[in-house]
């Protein structure tokens, strides 16, 4: 009877892709490329701790998978992960991962850096972390954001968006709203077209801020007198 099964034409294929990911060295890559910029191979090299040449081959073969895309100027080689679903599979698997599983701190530093991004960070092109389940639970209890069977807009959502200046482009084939699974909180934040265009917005308002050179992000006075207005949000949840 076994002789007459065909197997799933996707086998390979799913193999294949997570035969890519499953390299302590091109995850540490694809981690760091969650924060939605592009990367030089040298500043990767340095982040994951191998030696350039090293570091080539891995993005090569990133490359080749479809999870990254390239580009050149002058001298330097830029990367950066090839599209918000990209970004969704690395943020989900890495919620997969069990909190017991990761290493303590080791210093300080690694504390504090640890700590911020648990506070606030940005998944790809959408915040994460405390702040963005802070953002996420306002909108919903707002009833602006419905979670009921998935995340979706409600028309008092729509309505402001668009009051509060934030464009929401609804041409393309990605998803308005979706739930990203948040891996420091163990719940959903929200994600797509809406939470990029909040986090852009944020961002270039001031309400947050780039910190150190991870994804981290901080919320500035500015940002809290703007969410706690905007969404309610308690000043202390943003700190």
């Amino acid at each position: 009877m076994l002789d007459h099964m065909t197997k799933d034409p996707q086998a390979p294929q799913l193999a294949r892709l997570a035969a890519l990911i499953a390299d302590e060295t091109r995850a540490a890559c694809l981690l760091a490329l969650l924060d939605g910029r592009a990367w030089t191979a040298g500043e990767l090299a340095r982040h994951a701790g191998v030696a350039a040449s090293t570091l080539s081959e891995h993005l090569g073969k990133l490359v080749a998978g479809g999870l990254l895309t390239e580009e050149r100027q002058g001298r330097h080689r830029y990367v950066r992960l090839t599209d918000a679903r990209v970004a969704h599979l690395v943020e989900d698997l890495a919620a997969q991962v069990s909190p017991d599983a990761v290493p303590r701190p080791r210093n300080l530093r690694e504390s504090s850096a640890g700590s911020a991004m648990a506070r606030g960070r940005t998944c790809y092109d959408h915040l994460a972390g405390r702040l963005g389940i802070a953002v996420t639970d306002a909108l919903t209890s707002r009833q602006l954001l419905c979670q009921d069977s998935g995340f979706a807009l409600t028309d008092a959502g729509l309505a402001w968006f668009e009051a509060t200046g934030i464009p929401l482009d609804r041409k393309g084939r990605r998803p308005l709203a979706r739930a990203c699974l948040d891996w420091t909180e163990r719940r959903p934040h929200l994600a797509g077209v809406a939470g990029a265009a909040l986090c852009r917005h944020a961002l270039a308002e001031g309400w947050c801020v780039r910190i150190g050179s991870e994804r981290a992000v901080k919320v500035t006075a500015t940002g809290e007198r703007a969410l706690t207005d905007l969404l309610g949000i308690d000043t202390e949840t943003l700190r």
